[in-house]
């Protein structure tokens, strides 16, 4: 079966299954992987890890090759197998070899020399080199049975992810149950002046949407939004929007939020750059935003309405909270500036030193003690403990630190199985050798790797309404054909552009949609026309900022 049909049979099974059943993205995503499979044969396996696997021969005169390996392949001196592409893109093979490096001083660094068993056998230009381990381990992946698939791309993601979102959540429940959120809000509010009200939600939404999750944002800081506006009298619907436009787009541009964290390590993009990026082109789009929520301010006048979750009477009790009860600014915001200025600096030190050969011994150390410091893992475990001590410090809850920790694995748990689930439908749907496939339709140029990610998040976004559910399934496209591509520009930009497709087009099918509309009271009519148009042009704004990225700084 054609790998493309294939992939669309187990995106229809995922849109399906949650627009129509009803399904829990979990089980939708699990079953799109059992049906993908299911249906892609075994020989497709074993040609898609050879292919996937093998490095290309650049140039070639006569034994001696010059390689060029492509994202993590690794060259392996010894015994070898070389192959040929068929004519159906599958490798053929030509016979064996023994490769080894090329040690002159005018050797390049990708230089070897590679004797055939074939004596008759001239190497080309294109020709493929697999060691003979890569290929044992090629056959044993595609003799794997059905569940043993599914667990092995399950746990290859939870390897990557697991510890992260389980930090992220307890940063999140922590800053939440501490006052620390709501003292960032406030601080910023204040320092910006009543005036300047809007900017102070998009920066405190922008901000507070990093570690914790784009709803949970929204239910602190809407009954702000409504206070101000008992307050003021006015601009109701332009705080509204601001708060959705700065949270929406962390939530799908900077890690450790589940989507874009996914979209970064299956990319091979480094989190700290993946946060820097995220934060850069998030900027621009919230200007966007912002511009798009003074129109609509200025056109629509929505007045304040009481919602299911919040009274007229709640809204002036927090209008005049009592802020001595909250922590102090700066411990509030330790927990999400301190794994931002590790990874930051960390990425930053890599791009730096990356070329200047040999360190001394105490650059050595300082280099070994940043990376420790910036790893993904490390960083956000500091972070959660800071927001532990921060609640601890708190006179805010009266729930025990045990039950705060223990309520925010609970809700990062859910997380972590979707985001499991989408790692096991991606590693299926590689598999069917889709990236090749689409390859050969229509060979993928530098400029357009960025628009067909934006492109493809977006159509599923559409259809089944979950921004995370579409990263997730975006990625798992695109990121075998990234592998496959020498890219003039850094992969981050291709990584950012499937973030922000996974704005347009917000409504009825996504559980922010409702969210939103219910905690804040606008219809159904005033959402589509003043929230749908907004988030589709912070998208498209953010899909052109990171073309011209790539254009202009491409990071490589």
């Amino acid at each position: 079966m054609n790998p493309l049909l294939i992939a669309l049979i187990g995106m229809a099974i995922v849109v399906g299954g949650i627009l129509i059943l009803r399904m829990h993205a979990f089980l939708a995503l699990v079953l799109a992987a059992f049906a993908v499979t299911i249906l892609t044969p075994r020989e497709n396996i074993l040609q898609n890890a050879i292919r996937s696997t093998a490095i290309e021969i650049a140039t070639a005169e006569g034994s001696e090759v010059i390689l060029r390996p492509i994202g993590k392949q690794k060259v392996i001196e010894g015994n070898v197998w070389i192959y040929k592409r068929g004519p159906n893109g599958h490798p053929e093979t030509l016979g064996s070899g023994q490769l080894s490096s090329l040690s002159s001083p005018e050797a390049g660094t990708n230089a070897y020399s590679l004797i055939s068993d074939n004596s008759g056998l001239k190497l080309e230009s294109g020709n493929l080199v697999l060691h003979h381990t890569q290929l044992t381990g090629a056959k044993s992946e595609s003799s794997m049975n059905w569940g043993e698939q599914i667990a092995t791309g399950m746990g290859n993601t939870l390897t990557k992810i697991a510890i992260l979102i389980a930090m992220a959540s307890i940063i999140g429940k922590c800053l939440m149950d501490s006052g620390g959120a709501e003292r960032i809000v406030l601080s910023m509010t204040r320092s910006l002046g009543e005036k300047r009200a809007p900017l102070a939600f998009i920066a405190s939404g922008f901000t507070l949407s990093i570690p914790v999750f784009f709803d949970t944002v929204f239910y602190l800081l809407i009954p702000l939004g409504k206070a101000m506006r008992a307050r003021t009298g006015r601009n109701y619907l332009l705080y509204v929007l601001t708060i959705v436009a700065g949270g929406t787009m962390a939530h799908s541009l900077v890690p450790p939020t589940p989507g874009p964290l996914f979209v970064a390590l299956e990319m091979d993009v480094e989190v700290g750059l993946m946060i820097v990026g995220g934060i850069c082109v998030g900027s621009v789009t919230v200007v966007a935003g912002y511009l798009w929520a003074i129109f609509a301010n200025n056109r629509w006048d929505i007045p304040l309405r009481a919602s299911e979750h919040l009274s007229l009477e709640e809204i002036e009790m927090m209008a005049n909270r009592d802020e001595k009860t909250l922590p102090s600014l700066l411990s509030s915001l330790m927990p999400i500036l301190v794994p931002v200025v590790l990874m930051g600096s960390a990425t930053i030190w890599n791009m730096l030193t990356k070329d200047s050969g040999t360190l001394s011994p105490f650059m050595s150390s300082l280099d070994s003690t940043i990376s420790m410091l910036g790893n993904k893992n490390v960083a956000l475990s500091i972070a959660a403990i800071l927001a532990i001590i921060l609640v601890i410090r708190s006179h805010l809850s009266e729930e025990p630190v045990q039950k705060i920790v223990q309520s925010a694995l609970y809700s990062g748990s859910v997380i972590i199985l979707i985001t499991g689930a989408g790692g096991a439908f991606g590693h299926t749907l590689r598999q069917t050798g889709i990236a090749f496939t689409i390859e050969e339709l229509m060979p993928a140029s530098q400029s357009s790797l960025i628009l067909i990610g934006f492109l493809i998040c977006a159509l599923v976004r559409t259809a089944q309404g979950s921004s995370t559910v579409a990263m997730i399934t975006t990625v798992a496209i695109i990121a075998p054909i990234v592998a496959a591509q020498d890219l003039s520009y850094n992969p981050v930009y291709i990584a950012l552009a499937i973030g922000c497709g996974s704005k347009p087009l917000s409504w009825m099918n996504d559980s922010g949609f409702w969210v939103i509309s219910k905690m804040s009271g606008l219809t159904e009519k005033e959402m589509l026309k003043a929230n749908t148009p907004m988030t589709a042009i912070m998208g498209v704004v953010g899909l052109g900022v990171c073309m011209i990225g790539a254009l202009v700084f491409p990071m490589v």
